[in-house]
């Protein structure tokens, strides 16, 4: 009986039959935080409950409650004293890592990757779909922003190490048998930085974390949602509320965070709450005027969560939230990467707002495009097309 048909073409999750058929492994950059990226793990685990986890490091206690029963091979640098504290600083060793995997013996390899995960080596009868996050930031079109904000020895090294990296990044990219893209806005940058064509299946929110309340009622509050680390530039959205004294709620927790707090004393409308459950950070997005979405994202489910809230969004008008903030409908897209832009941005809001531009419905049915109904569909439909990419058939 040929699995992979009656699975892919079914209106369900893969049969047990086919999660047991096929031997697949999935591999992710690193597993010492839960984020978006995790989400995307989580989902492929769906598909395929039994599937082996490939990661460069993995901190079991951070992800506790995570992949706990999937089987974890992690690579030679877990070995290295905090490993897990330190990995971003270990970017020369990471394909070297990753290559020392040996996936001979699977079905299918997945991978998950915004780093150096991609660059796996498969044999060539095993389908190797790549699920892109984003090229290496650092790497390439944001290198001179992480360059000017990090230290004397990061700079020395990223000068003499870079090159070899993207020379490596670009070869190991031309080895992945299928191109995923997380948005139309990673696919064209992969395109540039690798000149590879990438397939767009857009990553889904949790379905049940998210969702309006009963009542239309909201308070008196903005509120920035993310790990508080510089890409995201909450710092813009800290100044911003400083200056027009609008009360803002910062969830979240980061190495940005005392920066963040020292750039918030003495103005009281900006609150800090740290890390919090689920349920309350729902309950936040849920009551809040507007959420601010500062950071220039691959996609970014932030947004994407809110508007399941009922709730619109203050975006930065470029990368991801272009695709999913409708600009005068379920938010405002503001102009410039500036604390002026996106005043100007929360003053507009505020009039469309008046007006009752921002209709709840919408919000909602915007994220539904983000279902993990149409992901699942998308992603099926991949995994198919990559088995004929290889000429295999289970």
């Amino acid at each position: 009986m040929d699995f992979l048909n009656v699975a892919l073409h079914s209106d369900r999750l893969l049969p047990m039959e086919f999660n047991k058929e096929l031997k697949v492994a999935v591999c992710h950059d690193w597993l010492v935080n839960y984020g978006g990226a995790e989400t995307f793990v989580e989902l492929v685990l769906q598909i395929f409950p039994q599937a082996h986890i490939y990661t460069l490091v993995y901190d079991r206690k951070k992800m506790k409650g995570h992949f706990e029963n999937n089987r974890i091979f992690t690579s030679s640098l877990q070995k290295i004293p905090f490993a897990t504290r330190i990995y971003t600083k270990l970017l020369k060793f990471m394909p070297k890592a990753f290559e020392s995997f040996d996936f001979t013996g699977y079905d299918l390899v997945i991978c998950s990757s915004s780093s150096c995960a991609k660059g796996i080596i498969t044999p060539p009868s095993i389908p190797h779909i790549a699920y892109i996050h984003s090229p290496m930031r650092y790497a390439w079109d944001l290198y001179f922003d992480y360059k000017k904000r990090s230290g004397k020895l990061t700079r020395h090294f990223m000068e003499k190490w870079m090159h070899e990296i993207r020379m490596w990044d670009y070869i190991s990219s031309q080895r992945i048998d299928m191109v995923v893209a997380n948005s139309a806005y990673i696919a064209r940058r992969i395109k540039k930085f690798w000149n590879r064509d990438a397939r767009v299946i857009y990553c889904p929110i949790t379905d049940n974390r998210f969702f309006p309340a009963n009542n239309d009622e909201k308070e008196d509050y903005y509120v920035s949602f993310s790990r508080l680390v510089a890409y995201k530039r909450v710092d813009l959205a800290v100044e911003a509320f400083a200056r027009n004294g609008k009360k803002l709620i910062v969830i979240g927790s980061g190495g940005e965070e005392k920066k963040l707090r020292d750039m918030a004393r003495g103005h009281k409308n900006i609150v800090f709450t740290g890390r919090i459950s689920d349920e309350e950070v729902r309950t936040y997005l849920q009551k809040a005027k507007a959420l601010i979405f500062c950071a220039e994202e691959d996609l970014g489910l932030t947004p994407i969560e809110c508007q399941a809230c009922g709730t619109p969004v203050i975006a930065y008008g470029k990368g991801g939230a272009v695709e999913t903030v409708v600009h005068g409908k379920t938010g405002i897209h503001f102009a410039r990467q500036t604390v002026e832009s996106l005043m100007e941005g929360v003053e507009q809001f505020e009039k469309e707002d008046a007006k009752g531009t921002f209709i709840k419905q919408a919000m909602v049915n915007q994220a539904e495009k983000f279902s993990q109904k149409h992901f699942m569909e998308e992603f099926k439909k991949a995994i198919e097309d990559s088995f004929e990419l290889v000429k295999v058939r289970p």
